[in-house]
């Protein structure tokens, strides 16, 4: 059997949380009851008015291609993309395995974070771009913020040193850099399906990262 007195401090404890939650929801209900009508238009016309600018925010990504991972077919095409958008997750790659894995992990995120665009160009076929941002090994994601280059994600070495990494570790280091929201401006929550957070896994042995 517990100590009397022991139960007794318990029991008091017990009493005193219960009585401070018992406080605080009468204060939230009391400072509901103040509300008159007028403050609560003024609340409702303000979140009509943020639901408005999200959706035309929504709706300028969509018409910038945000919400799909796509290929920018030449280097001209690369500097109106990235004064288009705030935001850019630019793959520089070539036709190898490991790229082809970044490729499944941004087709991801891009459904995932449609206020931010993804693309990739081809690393071999835009030489002065590649030259004038250091591209060296593939693949390279270059995070663009404000038309300037900010970070870049080099190879697999920053995500584990795998070409069996989740989505996951991408979105949190490209959240790291701020290129990506995970909440706020982001298209949905970061409750994400098993078939989105699954690694990519490959078929076959093959190196992590390629040099151009």
């Amino acid at each position: 059997m517990a100590n009397p007195n022991l139960q007794d401090i318990i029991e008091k404890q017990v009493l005193t949380v219960a009585k401070a939650v018992e406080d605080k929801i009468d204060e939230e209900i009391a400072a509901l009851d103040r509300l008159d009508l007028d403050d609560i238009e003024a609340l409702r016309e303000r979140r009509l008015q943020q639901m408005k600018k999200m959706a035309e925010k929504r709706s300028r990504w969509i018409s910038l291609g945000h919400g799909e991972y796509t290929e920018i077919p030449s280097e001209k095409d690369f500097f109106s993309v990235v004064k288009a958008s705030d935001r850019v997750v630019c793959h520089f790659y070539r036709d190898n395995w490991p790229c082809k894995v970044m490729d499944k992990h941004m087709s991801i995120l891009a459904k995932q974070h449609i206020e931010t665009r993804f693309v990739k160009i081809h690393a071999e076929k835009s030489p002065f771009m590649a030259e004038k941002l250091k591209i060296v090994v593939l693949p390279t994601l270059a995070l663009i913020k404000n038309t300037k280059v900010d970070d870049y994600v080099v190879g697999f070495d920053e995500l584990g040193g795998t070409d069996e990494f989740n989505t996951e570790d991408l979105e949190e280091r490209l959240a790291k850099a701020q290129v990506i929201f995970f909440e706020g401006e982001s298209s949905q929550n970061s409750s994400k399906s098993s078939a989105q957070t699954r690694s990519v896994r490959q078929s076959e042995s093959h190196d992590s990262s390629d040099s151009d």
